[in-house]
C-alpha cells in the first residue's frame, strides 16, 4: 500500500477503508480544519451524497488511531472534539467474513 500523503497546511487527512473506499472511489481525502468531530459525517455526505446513510451511519471514526464515540462527543457540553490540521481520521465501516 502507497503512503498517504501529507495534507496541505490548514487541513487535515481523511482516510477511507472498505465500503467506504467503494463509494467514495478514493483512497484519502483532505479536509479543511479545523474541524468539530461532530460536523464531520455532514461534511462528507456533502461531499459524497448519500454516503452518509449507506456507510457512514454503520463507520466507526478514528482520529489519530483512537476510536472516537460521535454520540459521547455530541453529548459533551463543549461541542466535542475539534478535528486540527494535520491530524488523520479514519472511516472504518463494519467488516463480514464468511
Amino acid at each position: 500500500m502507497a503512503s498517504t500523503p501529507k495534507p496541505p497546511p490548514g487541513h487535515f487527512t481523511v482516510l477511507y477503508f472498505a465500503a467506504a473506499t467503494s463509494h467514495t472511489e478514493r483512497q484519502h481525502d483532505f479536509l479543511q480544519a479545523p474541524m468539530p468531530v461532530t460536523q464531520l459525517w455532514n461534511a462528507l455526505d456533502k461531499k459524497y451524497p448519500g454516503f452518509k446513510v449507506k456507510v457512514l451511519e454503520s463507520a466507526a471514526l478514528t482520529v489519530n488511531l483512537e476510536y472516537v464515540d460521535l454520540d459521547e462527543e455530541a453529548a459533551r457540553g463543549d461541542g466535542g472534539m475539534v478535528i486540527r490540521a494535520g491530524d488523520e481520521v479514519g472511516v472504518i465501516p463494519p467488516v463480514s467474513s464468511g
